[in-house]
């Protein structure tokens, strides 16, 4: 049990897995078991395939994260080999998959060494972003005609139905000064 255990048995006096009542010396004795565990030396995981270290089980991970013999996959692109972590410069060098590569400034491209040697992610950002550039531009035109043809169309309907109201109106007069003229008559 750990720190938390202690606080643990202050409130209860058994085990919280098997419901055992628990002493509180055994508690500092698996503590210190603990302790005397993580001091074991222990060799390396990879000592089958040649490494000598042997390290405290608590350093374990630490030699393991810089082992030569630790396999890892190499970064060419496509490639699925493992090679020990001491071996993987020279099979770069080699790599079948090693012709093909990611831009190394970031655009995502994946390039072979003649298309690497004249890549240019920015000249080409630029073209995209001039193409672009051009389309809205061609859009926006499009659209303000078409917004301009609409407004004149409105025009039209405004100025029609003015027309309309003032006809309407007109004849609205003469039918109210009908009845009077037949009644005078």
């Amino acid at each position: 049990m750990h720190a938390s255990g202690n606080r643990y048995t202050c409130r209860q006096k058994t085990c919280p897995c098997c419901r055992k009542q628990v002493k509180r010396r055994k508690i500092v004795y698996e503590n210190k078991l603990r302790k005397a565990i993580s001091r074991l030396e222990i060799k390396c995981k990879n000592a089958d395939a040649g490494c000598m270290v042997t390290c405290p089980l608590a350093h374990r991970k630490g030699h393991q994260d810089s082992c030569p013999f630790e396999p890892v996959a190499c970064p060419n692109e496509g490639c699925t080999s493992r090679v020990p972590r001491g071996a993987l410069a020279e099979h770069q060098k080699h790599c079948q998959q090693r012709t093909q590569q990611r831009c190394p400034l970031g655009c995502g491209a994946t390039l072979d060494p003649t298309k690497r040697a004249h890549h240019n992610c920015y000249r080409e950002l630029h073209n995209a972003w001039s193409a672009r550039h051009e389309r809205s531009h061609s859009l926006l035109l499009c659209l303000l005609r078409r917004v301009r043809r609409l407004h004149r169309a409105t025009s039209i309907v405004r100025r029609e139905l003015a027309e309309l109201g003032n006809f309407l109106e007109e004849d609205t007069t003469l039918l109210e000064g009908t009845p009077q003229e037949e009644a005078e008559a």
